[in-house]
């Protein structure tokens, strides 16, 4: 047995709050990992060693409700809560300025409308002559929302749940893992039906857990182009599941 299947013992049989000090600083890792994936610019109401804070507050509660004895990897586990008791907080805070809020707004719609129209993925071009813009004034919206919004497929579909890989206790009746399935598969053919470029920052980012920085050296791109490359993924994903989900909600 490893060190940290020792502690992962020593806690959950024992209670050990030298085995569970043990486990945090193990998995302290993943507190600045899960900060510095959001890829969010600091405000001056919450530093980035705030956010740290509040990330770390986080993985003790994910050490606290883990249960090593399921097939799930406590990374993953500890991921979700993490992200979760940041965004809970920024979102208290107020975090995003309205004029971002509405742009992801006009965004997502524009997206949405635009592919409905035209059944494919608008391009730059088309998303700023149907907004009424230049594509210069595009990319600015665009770096704005991705930098400041709240705005990953982790948060789009089950309020702070993670899409790709979530587990729990609110995830174990029939019923709900049915829901989680079939999102899976809609949001899977979905990223599928994206262009390459935006395909490609999606699985680097989501399935291969690059950062954005990491992303940007592989494509040969700048950080900021790999951020509204990101942003135009989700916003597209974003307009084509929830007008699914109101599709079906009708139909039933």
């Amino acid at each position: 047995m490893d060190q940290r299947g020792k502690l992962w013992r020593e806690y959950k049989l024992n209670g050990s709050e030298e085995a569970r000090d043990g486990l945090i600083s193990e998995y302290a890792y993943l507190a600045k990992y899960a900060v510095d994936r959001l890829n969010l610019s600091p405000s001056g109401a919450l530093g980035y060693e705030d956010l740290i804070g509040h990330a770390v507050v986080g993985l003790i509660d994910a050490i606290e409700k883990f249960d090593p004895e399921r097939n799930v990897k406590f990374e993953t586990y500890a991921l979700t809560r993490i992200r979760g008791e940041v965004i809970d907080v920024i979102r208290s805070l107020d975090w995003t300025p309205r004029s971002v809020r509405k742009n992801e707004t006009v965004l997502r719609d524009a997206y949405a409308r635009l592919e409905m129209q035209l059944k494919r993925p608008p391009n730059d071009i088309e998303v700023a002559e149907y907004l009424g813009i230049d594509v210069i004034y595009l990319e600015r919206m665009l770096a704005d929302v991705g930098q400041s919004a709240l705005l990953s497929l982790d948060e789009m579909i089950a309020s702070g749940g993670d899409i790709l890989a979530r587990s729990g206790d609110e995830f174990d009746d029939p019923a709900s893992c049915a829901e989680r399935a079939d999102q899976k598969r809609l949001l899977a053919r979905s990223i599928d039906e994206l262009p390459e470029r935006e395909k490609q920052v999606v699985a680097l980012y989501y399935y291969e857990n690059l950062t954005q920085k990491e992303i940007a050296a592989v494509l040969g791109v700048t950080e900021s182009r790999v951020c509204q490359i990101h942003t135009k993924a989700v916003l597209r994903l974003s307009g084509k599941l929830s007008r699914t989900s109101a599709c079906f909600a009708l139909a039933v």
